[in-house]
């Protein structure tokens, strides 16, 4: 009896230990530009625009606690004065002027106080005049793609996609680390103290861009272009996420911004530009496969795997490329067709903003990968022939 009572309490021990354990490994911490554990209020601002908004948020909120207390006090009371069990008679009377005016005039300067102190703020927030640097901000289902228009780095333009680690966190159900379903593999990259124009659209559904410390969230809409702006005033990282509803894989479109310091920034622009260089590709150039498919497995690292996996296997919905029939078409331009125009609704997004090499490369490393052995080799001017149709 006592072997087994000891037997049971170190087995109860041990549930405790591994539990702590595993709750330890589950702990996180606050992010330092946003959100932060258990967080309650919004973020700390980091741009002038941020900290009047949260100044109007807290003096709207003290007007309406006070409105609500005043309004629900005086009710309650009546209730309890002038109750029937204490013998209060009910006045007998239809109409009141001077009741009709003051539940008239008193809303209307109260509503009037409110919009006067949001104005000022409300018309600075679309003040996109004199921006330093103005970036396009495309969404797709489901990531970002970004342009830099005008300004310093005129010209980069690359795709934020969720980092393919923080997917398959998800998929296995096991959430890890502060920035979990923030992480990208491209951050949009901005200087500090530097006035920037965010032009947003879309090239599929209604996508919205909010990065809360900003206080920036403008919808991107297909056909359509909008625009906000803002200053960091401090350098660091800062998070949000695609605020419109756009599809079954909406959760996995996270936005990361890396305020830099303006000489970082500088060094950023010139290392882009130069593998802006390196990344010209002539779609005329005849590549031999080995070299397609050593480009492809970087371009599909970086664009496809998040959903498809890296061993090809698809997950839930997303339909594997290993043994798809499309893949093993003998006819190449099948699966050329699927990367220019997308699919199933658009639950295959179209990616004609890959160059024609990487689109090439991408299949021919599909197509001679895993278990798709079929020596297909795709060339650049076959995808260019085919955008151009």
């Amino acid at each position: 009896m006592t072997t087994k009572l000891c037997k049971g309490i170190a087995q109860s021990a041990t549930a405790l230990v591994v539990g702590l354990a595993s709750t330890a490994a589950l702990a996180v911490n606050d992010l330092p530009g946003g959100p932060a554990v258990n967080q309650l209020d919004l973020h700390p601002p980091v741009t002038r625009i941020a900290s009047e908004v949260h100044s109007l948020h807290y003096w709207l909120m003290i007007v309406c606690v006070v409105i609500f207390v005043a309004v629900f006090g005086v009710m309650f009371y009546s209730i309890l004065k002038h109750r029937k069990s204490q013998g209060a008679k009910p006045a007998n009377f239809h109409e009141s002027v001077a009741v009709e005016v003051a539940w008239t005039i008193v809303p209307f300067v109260i509503v009037t106080c409110m919009g006067f102190a949001a104005t000022k703020t409300v018309v600075a927030q679309k003040d996109t005049t004199n921006a330093d640097l103005t970036i396009k901000v495309t969404g797709y289902q489901w990531k970002w793609g970004y342009d830099y228009l005008k300004g310093e780095g005129a010209g980069i333009s690359f795709l934020s996609t969720l980092d393919v680690s923080q997917r398959e966190l998800s998929n296995a159900g096991t959430p890890q680390g502060d920035d979990y379903l923030l992480r990208v593999d491209n951050p949009l990259v901005v200087p500090v103290d530097t006035k920037v124009r965010v032009i947003t659209t879309a090239a599929d559904v209604i996508h919205a861009w909010m990065v809360p410390a900003f206080a920036v969230k403008q919808d991107a809409i297909p056909g359509f272009v909008r625009d906000n702006w803002f200053r960091a005033q401090k350098t660091g990282d800062f998070f949000g996420q695609c605020a419109e509803l756009c599809g079954k894989e909406h959760a996995y479109m996270p936005i990361h911004v890396k305020v830099l310091s303006k000489e970082d920034y500088a060094k950023w622009v010139d290392s882009e530009k130069k593998k802006i260089a390196a990344k010209a590709d002539d779609p005329s150039k005849v590549w031999t496969q080995a070299d397609l498919i050593a480009r492809g497995e970087k371009v599909y690292a970086a664009n496809c795997a998040v959903c498809h996996r890296p061993d090809g296997k698809g997950a839930g919905p997303i339909k594997p490329l290993d043994g798809s029939p499309k893949v093993l078409d003998a006819d190449k331009l099948v699966q050329v067709g699927v990367l220019l125009n997308g699919q199933n609704n658009g639950a295959m997004p179209a990616w004609k903003q890959l160059s024609d090499t990487e689109i090439a490369a991408v299949i021919t490393y599909t197509k001679n990968n895993w278990g798709n052995k079929t020596g297909q080799t795709v060339q650049p001017s076959e995808v260019l022939a085919a955008r151009q149709q």
